[in-house]
């Protein structure tokens, strides 16, 4: 019963008008709170920052596109941009797990296996805290001592889990999480769950130049309101990581929400005052909002629908243009 509702057209597109009005709210209310803020600005910021946004969200499918090749389902990138952009709207539902059920979901539809897709999807996650953790742990001890001290514990984790990106710890990992369910009929026929130091290593180099147009983005607000160039670089960078991090672990916050608000005040003070570091915190959520909603509607427009039938039940991976 359960199987036939997931696969029943109506009752998707039911969820993904739903998603789609909840994160059509998220942005109607960030912009209801930033629309003063960004009257003020030169007219480029906001247009600049959503493709910064944008730049970054692609490297970060990258990397998760990456992930799932190496465990043995390449996607086409068109296909993996539909996949990931679309399930990322789960996020503005309460609770993280949406997206990442979404993501899993629409990734069995271009035949690959649930097991590989969960797989891909958690270890994207991995790759994404340990990685930002470690650009956050550079730059803010150096720009924001405020927000080292606060959130010590935090920064203090990226080595420890950089070194859990070992590709051997990461098979480890992957093989006891898969043992429960070794019985699965699905799980079994994908057959045994293995990850190259090769595709980790993409992955991570993905994730690493994400944080280029993620910082970018929050770089540039922070200067718009009035933070000095040169000064805001570092906080800029090191807060978005931290916030970014932290709100993505902190499942029960609709896209962080608030996290990465109270993160960005904090780190972003030795720049500029609370007033402004509040209004970047704002802008930064509408940008990444209209960046999720753009990259989604762009990913649909630009990949085909998924042939109707279609199976992942044997395993076979896709073949990736």
């Amino acid at each position: 019963m359960l199987s036939r509702l997931r696969g029943n057209p109506w009752v998707r597109l039911a969820l993904f008008l739903a998603v789609c009005a909840c994160a059509g709210a998220a942005l109607h209310a960030n912009w209801a709170q930033a629309r003063d803020a960004a009257a003020e600005l030169p007219l480029w910021v906001l247009p600049a920052a959503v493709l910064s946004g944008m730049a970054g969200l692609t490297a970060q499918m990258l990397a998760w596109r990456a992930l799932l090749a190496g465990l043995g389902s390449p996607l086409p990138r068109r296909v993996a941009s539909r996949v990931m952009f679309v399930g990322q709207l789960g996020k503005y539902l309460p609770g993280s797990v949406w997206a990442f059920v979404a993501q899993v979901e629409l990734a069995r539809d271009r035949a690959v296996p649930r097991s590989r897709g969960a797989a891909a999807t958690l270890l994207a996650v991995g790759v994404t805290v340990a990685v930002s953790l470690a650009v956050a742990a550079v730059a803010l001890p150096l720009s924001s001592a405020e927000a080292a001290r606060r959130w010590w514990w935090a920064l203090a984790l990226a080595p420890l889990l950089l070194a859990a990106l070992h590709p051997r710890v990461v098979g480890l990992g992957i093989r006891l999480a898969a043992r429960p369910f070794a019985r699965f009929r699905e799980v079994a026929e994908a057959g045994p769950l293995g990850l190259g130091g090769r595709a980790m290593a993409s992955a991570a180099g993905w994730t690493l130049v994400a944080w280029v147009p993620l910082g970018a983005h929050v770089w540039l607000l922070t200067w718009a309101v009035g933070g000095d160039a040169v000064r805001s670089l570092g906080p800029a960078v090191g807060a978005y990581a931290l916030a970014w991090t932290l709100g993505l672990l902190v499942v029960f916050a609709p896209a962080g929400l608030g996290v990465r608000e109270a993160v960005l005040v904090v780190a972003l003070a030795p720049v500029v005052d609370a007033g402004a570091a509040l209004v970047v915190a704002v802008l930064s959520r509408l940008v990444m909002t209209a960046a999720d909603l753009a990259w989604a509607g762009l990913a649909v427009v630009l990949s085909p629908a998924p042939e109707p039938g279609a199976d992942a039940s044997h395993g076979g991976p896709a073949r990736a243009r």
